[in-house]
């Protein structure tokens, strides 16, 4: 559900072997794995359950295989959210999503808003330590705080980048943020070059 083909380009772009697909044998094959989307959470778990992502990418995680949330792929990391009633997600991540408190502000939040990153990490080398990245939500994650990479201000200061192990989020869009975004990518990729082989 969404943003797949300017991902795959962006990847491609910094050198990266990319392609798109759900099918196990592709899943279990990849050294790293992507997970965009775009739309409303409970929509797209529906979709991941009945394909049997939602299993694939728990094995994939537990392997220790990197695998990369963007925008409602972070989102979908996660244990729930309250959107639409309420969903369980992945729960390949602890916490819980909600909307964004912005009172006085028009939500969805669509814009570059500067990310500080608050902590060092693979993902983030070489980007400066706070930089704009480009948003479009209105729901955010609320994670442990071991968790939270970066953060950013919209009404509230929210977490917009979180790490856990081989486990990795973005609420924004690198595919869409210029080069900051672009090197986002090719950090990932170079994560998946060095991590271990499936068995």
């Amino acid at each position: 559900m969404g943003n797949l083909r300017s991902v795959e380009k962006a990847l491609e772009h910094v050198g990266a072997r990319a392609s798109i697909g759900a099918a196990p044998e592709d899943v279990r094959a990849a050294d790293g794995l992507i997970l965009p989307g775009v739309g409303a959470f409970p929509r797209a778990m529906e979709r991941i359950r009945a394909t049997g992502l939602d299993e694939l990418l728990a094995e994939r995680a537990a392997a220790g295989t990197p695998i990369l949330g963007i925008c409602l792929g972070m989102q979908l990391l996660f244990e729930r959210s309250e959107e639409l009633g309420g969903a369980d997600g992945l729960g390949l991540l602890p916490g819980a999503v909600a909307l964004l408190e912005a009172p006085g502000l028009k939500v969805p939040n669509i814009g570059w808003a500067p990310v500080r990153w608050e902590r060092e990490s693979r993902l983030t080398s070489g980007i400066d330590s706070e930089t704009p990245f480009y948003l479009v939500h209105s729901f955010v994650a609320r994670p442990s705080a071991t968790d939270v990479l970066g953060t950013a201000e919209y009404g509230e200061r929210f977490a917009c980048a979180v790490e856990r192990g081989n486990v990795f989020g973005a609420q924004f869009h690198p595919e869409k943020s210029s080069e900051a975004g672009l090197r986002l990518l090719a950090n990932f990729s170079g994560i998946c070059a060095k991590a271990p082989a499936a068995a």
